[in-house]
């Protein structure tokens, strides 16, 4: 039976991409925790411009309503506003709380898309080194000279040791 995933990639392999990473995102959606959700939701509410324009905007009517700017309006948190500073401190330590939750997740989510594409370049790196040496015995087989680049195919033909590039990576680094 012939195998339907290369003939789908081969038609049309931008959208067949698309789709994979589209479901990559909604499995990783799919399996968020409920806080984890609610956490997305808050963040996502609170985010925003007209959520900055609402807390001005309570906190200007609040001040008014309690600085004797209105005419006829009792105080109710009198200067210099407990209350409020209390409901904006509690508010404040909640939202970081939400905050942090969902850049929790997103942190493990981009470590595992980078476990992914380093598996994926290692892969392509592994690919290729064969493919250079299938060709480089072809060309020796056809009788081909390929002595002006002999050196360059025969480095690259080698497999790459990971450990040893990310040991000198690290080296050249600097430091946090």
């Amino acid at each position: 039976m012939d195998n339907p995933l290369p003939r789908r990639v081969a038609a049309n392999p931008t959208q067949y991409n698309i789709e994979a990473i589209a479901k990559l995102e909604h499995d990783a959606l799919g399996r968020r925790t409920l806080t984890e959700r609610a956490s997305d939701i808050i963040t996502k509410l609170v985010g925003n411009v007209g959520f900055l324009v609402g807390q001005l905007l309570l906190i200007s009517g609040w001040c008014l309503a309690n600085l004797h700017v209105i005419p006829g309006l009792k105080p109710f948190d009198p200067f210099p506003f407990g209350v409020l500073a209390l409901i904006v401190s509690s508010e404040s330590v909640f939202l970081t709380i939400f905050v942090l939750i969902s850049q929790s997740r997103m942190a493990r989510q981009a470590e595992r898309r980078s476990h992914l594409d380093l598996q994926v370049g290692m892969l392509s790196e592994q690919e290729l080194t064969t493919i250079l040496q299938m060709l480089q015995k072809l060309c020796q087989h056809m009788g081909v000279n390929v002595d002006s680049s002999k050196q360059e195919v025969q480095s690259f033909s080698k497999t790459t040791d990971v450990h040893k590039l990310a040991s000198q990576l690290e080296d050249k680094l600097p430091d946090e």
